[in-house]
């Protein structure tokens, strides 16, 4: 995983990730995402059929693992989901909402939700927000 730097406009940190094409639609990416003044920001990105981008916490509040970028995409009603890989806990992309916990609860005082990220395509990169 690289490091990447970010770029600062208004109050968030914008980051150039990588190109649109190299994500593959319906599967999920990690990328390491430098916070200056904080600690490095673990997200996972998923392009879905229609090219929208969408990035969600890395962390898997369910069992504690990064490992977000490996659960399976799908839709629930029309919403975008990812299904973590580990014990199969449904999120919807949109907005990190919990929609199936499988009867589990969070590891250790994570939240049941995933954070989400802003995600802009500029000319053909993919760029993530911070702040």
């Amino acid at each position: 995983m690289t490091t990447l730097t970010p770029d600062v406009s208004d109050s968030t940190l914008w980051t150039a990730v990588c190109p649109l094409d190299a994500l593959v639609p319906e599967r999920g990416a990690a990328a390491l995402l430098e916070n200056p003044g904080g600690a490095p920001v673990q997200v996972a990105l998923f392009r879905l059929l229609d090219d929208e981008v969408r990035a969600v916490q890395q962390l898997d509040p369910y069992s504690g693992a990064n490992v977000m970028s490996r659960g399976i995409v799908g839709t629930r009603g029309g919403e975008p989901t990812v299904a973590g890989p580990v014990y199969k806990q449904v999120f919807a992309l949109r907005d990190g909402r919990c929609l199936e916990a499988g009867g589990r609860t969070p590891v250790d005082g994570h939240g049941a939700h995933l954070a989400t990220f802003p995600v802009e395509v500029r000319d053909g990169v993919v760029h993530v927000g911070l702040g």
